[in-house]
């Protein structure tokens, strides 16, 4: 193991017998497009898009069907060619309900005319940025940040390395695994393009050392081309979080509440980095990603999924969910969400779907003992244990002080609690709780700014009352 390659905390999460060592020798299968997509026009962090088509119209399959609603947004395209059904609220794997263009597939896949760039090298920065915006593309990694924002950094930061993540330490996931093998070229030569974008002049693959053939494999794609290098990282979770990998690779911390562009470094998923190469020398816009099914499935696999295919026609092509299964998961066992129906979209970020048995299952928990080993293994340096039980008293303002809005939710203190306690929610909901009461001071100071600027506009004040 290498030392500086580690980063504060984290676990190694053991795997059951279908973890990754099933699916990481499944080529990726093209998932047939299904009859009917719903795709929600809320895929990113940011604003959400606004629908640029009605019910009735016929769309082009990679037309553009929701238009960015603010820089920190990104445009929806149409998987499919078809007619839209309707336009109408949709439920995420979280619980909430958001507006989605639902299309009717028509099974032709016309697709709009599309502009590759058969020399990108030729291009601008501004022009290549442009490209990967209007292309729609987010992290892929499951964090959906809108990439063409970091690649147009603002405030004058100069970025110094491009870091793309090929960690996938989530247990189960495979597709990014998957990506590196078969697309080991394509991503070279989108990083290369992104290098071009940002000007920079070295970028690292960063890859676990549990998947040694992917390692291989890029090293090669990577020999001969200036600044690229590959990098073996130890596995531990939580490995791919950027700012655990931007410190594991360059010694830099990101502060709090900040970005790695803060500390001159740009982390892309490998996906990202493959959906930008096809998206300037393709001219083809984010319709589809690689999604593993694992876990207690019948066939598990890793497929290229269109965009807004429902879960259960995922599971469909794997032979559907086997007798024991008790829990369904939406992203990895460790970050992402529990679901109990399967109307749910694919969406940009949905990297995988996991089927689990009864380790999946919330224990009983017990009190808290003070054993300190939340403390040890947060990535974060947060003491989680005592922002649980303020949490747990409504004391949010104390859980703030003790820097609850940096915990990345990654879920090793809930893992590793001998209690059983239910940290990570604990997490979540001081952070939803704080987030609403920011939301709500920031939109009364909003109304009050809106107020005294109408006052000032139009000279209007208080009648003076008359004396008697």
């Amino acid at each position: 193991m290498h030392e500086k390659h580690l980063f504060p905390g984290g676990i190694h999460p053991l795997e059951g017998p279908n973890g990754k060592s099933v699916n990481s020798l499944n080529p990726i299968r093209v998932l047939e497009a299904p009859p009917r997509v719903i795709i929600p026009l809320q895929q990113h962090i940011g604003a959400p898009a606004k629908a640029l088509v009605q019910k009735g119209d016929r769309v082009l399959l990679g037309q553009k069907i929701g238009e960015a609603g603010g820089f920190v947004s990104a445009p929806i395209h149409a998987s499919v060619s078809g007619t839209v059904f309707n336009i109408q609220d949709a439920m995420l794997a979280n619980g909430t309900m958001v507006p989605a263009v639902i299309i009717d597939n028509d099974y032709k896949d016309e697709w709009i005319e599309l502009h590759p760039s058969t020399h990108p090298e030729t291009l601008s920065a501004q022009e290549l940025q442009n490209l990967v915006r209007e292309a729609g593309i987010v992290g892929l990694g499951g964090a959906t940040f809108p990439t063409s924002v970091k690649l147009t950094p603002s405030g004058g930061r100069k970025i110094e390395m491009i870091l793309v993540n090929g960690a996938e330490c989530e247990p189960y996931l495979t597709a990014d695994h998957r990506l590196m093998l078969e697309k080991a070229s394509d991503i070279v030569d989108g990083l290369r393009l992104m290098m071009l974008a940002l000007d920079v002049p070295k970028a690292v693959i960063a890859i676990e050392n549990n998947k040694q053939d992917a390692i291989d494999i890029l090293t090669a794609a990577a020999k001969g081309v200036d600044g690229i290098r590959v990098t073996a990282l130890p596995v531990r979770y939580p490995q791919g979080g950027e700012k655990q990998l931007v410190y594991a690779i360059t010694r830099k911390q990101v502060p709090n509440g900040g970005l790695p562009l803060d500390v001159g470094v740009v982390v892309s998923n490998v996906g990202t980095v493959y959906a930008i190469d096809r998206a300037i020398r393709e001219g083809r816009p984010l319709v589809d990603r690689v999604t593993t099914v694992g876990g207690l499935v019948q066939n598990p696999g890793n497929f290229f999924v269109r965009i807004g295919t429902t879960v259960d026609y995922l599971l469909k092509a794997c032979g559907g969910l086997q007798s024991h299964v008790r829990q369904f998961i939406y992203g990895g066992p460790m970050m992402g969400m529990a679901i109990a129906r399967f109307d749910i979209p694919v969406t940009k970020g949905c990297s995988g779907l996991v089927a689990l048995a009864n380790e999946a299952m919330e224990p009983k928990e017990s009190p808290c003992i003070h054993c300190g080993m939340c403390r040890q293994v947060c990535p974060m340096k947060l003491f989680p244990s005592r922002i649980d039980a303020y949490a747990r008293h409504d004391r949010f303002d104390d859980a703030e002080k003790l820097g609850v809005m940096n915990c990345i939710e990654c879920g090793c203190c809930s893992f590793i609690c001998p209690a059983k306690r239910s940290l990570t929610q604990s997490m979540r909901t001081a952070k939803n709780s704080i987030g609403r009461k920011r939301r709500h001071e920031a939109a009364r100071k909003a109304k009050e700014a809106e107020q005294a600027k109408k006052v000032e506009n139009t000279g209007t004040q208080e009648p003076a009352k008359k004396e008697a």
